[in-house]
């Protein structure tokens, strides 16, 4: 289960802490608003009645079960939605007609292509010295093998560099198994710093000639369960196969490593692509008031892999920005901006739904765009906001974090990237906010058959709701005009 401290015990536990952020935010928000207005910016903040609203916002969040009802709904009547499958095709008519009956405005899909990979079958054992299979996936986007699959001796590695540092002949005909584990982390970093070797191994191992890759899963759990995810072959290079074995399994093959004996190894792969297909990324809106030309986007992305249901990733996103957004709607004073709520297409795959997405509203519409949000990290709780705005916005960021501070949520910083789906429309400057969800034991399960709806606390996952309407709400609820963040040509998201 996603653990964290409980709702209830948050204010005593963090008060503390939260007092002295919130008194650090305040400096820099200060000293940036006091620059902003020398530069002639107008300082942009949230009023009274917005604030108030809010607040009783936040309440009926932590109330409501419908989030939780959704997510249920969508792992049982849909089930996993990899990108190109049938699952996707049913996950994308699921969320318009969800987003429909719910009173959502200019519900549509327009259409994205995908990739189609199929995943087949895939067996890892050792052969020598002590013959053992192994609990396997096939990594996305991995070839398959040779009916027989293949037979070779493994060279072990702790990551790319080190493979990088070795010589052609000591891995020229072998299999090479990257053994570094992945660092648990509330912020995800660790995820960050592990998941190289799965996505640039295959290619800096063909490179010096290996047959294959198996890395110990870009995972936290300790149970007998691999992790999937995609991977990344560099045109330049042979197209090897790649697979996962789970951390047990890595802890068993490395001790037959240890042993000083000669260790074979035998995969076997059927995996395969097929044409590119339609999807569709999903679309709905609240219409805005005063302000309705401007839009809050919130969204997370539709697709996800297939051992699990994609509850986690990113099936809990989704719900969390449909049920953010209709929660926002039903306030008075109603939102001035236009929430707009999307469920992206194929992020595991290479972010076809995210660069598609301002392609198709071209730079007039991106333009109106004054903020945008995205939940990509499983079901919560929410443990930081931060957010990427111009200097005049940072009492924004305030007044949404005095609303919600008293759910255990910290003030983060000013520099935040927001999630991937939201990349290219940073890159165009669009400000992002990012409450971010609690990662502590969202890898235990990412990307594994165990991403199922009985991972999901409905305690933290109202409150991720709670935290990201109050965002939404605010941000559609503050004064114009939102001016553009500076943007890096070459940025990587």
């Amino acid at each position: 289960l996603v653990t964290g401290v409980q709702t209830c015990a948050l204010p005593i536990l963090l008060a503390r802490k939260a007092v002295c952020v919130l008194l650090a935010g305040a400096t820099v928000a200060l000293s940036a608003a006091t620059a902003s207005a020398a530069n002639g910016a107008k300082t942009i903040e949230p009023s009274k009645a917005a604030l108030q609203a809010a607040a009783q916002l936040r309440d009926r969040a932590l109330q409501s079960n419908d989030a939780y009802d959704w997510l249920a709904a969508i792992s049982t009547e849909v089930g996993p939605r990899q990108a190109g499958s049938r699952g996707d095709a049913a996950g994308v008519a699921w969320l318009r007609d969800k987003l429909t009956a719910l009173g959502f405005s200019n519900v549509r899909t327009p259409e994205v292509i995908v990739p189609h990979w199929v995943r087949g079958e895939a067996s890892f054992e050792v052969v020598a010295p002590y013959p053992q299979n192994m609990v396997t996936l096939a990594i996305g986007g991995s070839i398959g093998t040779p009916e027989d699959g293949i037979t070779a001796p493994v060279v072990m590695v702790q990551d790319v560099p080190a493979l990088q540092a070795l010589k052609r002949e000591q891995v020229e005909g072998k299999i090479v198994y990257f053994a570094g584990r992945t660092e648990r982390t509330r912020d995800g970093s660790g995820y960050g710093k592990a998941v190289r070797s799965r996505q640039e191994g295959p290619s800096a191992a063909a490179t010096l000639g290996a047959v294959g890759i198996v890395i110990r899963s870009i995972g936290t759990s300790n149970n007998r369960i691999a992790h999937t995810g995609t991977l990344t072959y560099n045109i330049g290079a042979p197209r090897i196969p790649a697979v996962a074995i789970s951390n047990p399994d890595a802890n068993l093959l490395e001790r037959q490593l240890a042993s000083g004996k000669p260790v074979n190894v035998r995969m076997r792969v059927t995996a395969r692509d097929l044409p590119q297909v339609r999807s569709a990324n999903v679309i709905g809106e609240i219409p805005g008031t005063d302000l309705a030309n401007e839009i809050v986007l919130v969204g997370g992305h539709l697709d996800s892999w297939d051992p699990g249901f994609g509850v986690q990733d990113d099936g809990a996103g989704v719900i969390i920005a449909m049920a953010a957004a209709k929660l926002a709607a039903n306030m008075e004073p109603k939102p001035r901006r236009t929430i707009r709520v999307i469920g992206f297409a194929n992020e595991e795959f290479g972010l076809s739904g995210a660069f598609k997405y301002p392609a198709d509203e071209g730079k007039e519409n991106v333009d109106r765009h004054a903020f945008a949000m995205e939940a990509d990290l499983g079901a919560g709780p929410v443990w930081k906001l931060s957010a990427r705005v111009p200097d005049a916005h940072w009492p924004l960021i305030l007044g949404i974090h005095r609303t919600v501070k008293n759910l255990g949520v910290e003030l983060g910083d000013n520099k935040t990237g927001g999630g991937s789906d939201l990349g290219p429309l940073r890159r165009q400057g669009v400000p992002t906010l990012a409450p971010a969800l609690d990662a502590t034991h969202y890898f235990d399960i990412h990307h594994t058959p165990n991403d199922t709806l009985e991972q999901v606390d409905p305690a933290k996952l109202k409150q991720s709701v709670a935290v990201f309407a109050v965002s939404v709400y605010l941000a559609a609820m503050a004064n114009g005009p939102v001016e553009r963040i500076a943007t890096e040509p070459n940025a990587r998201n």
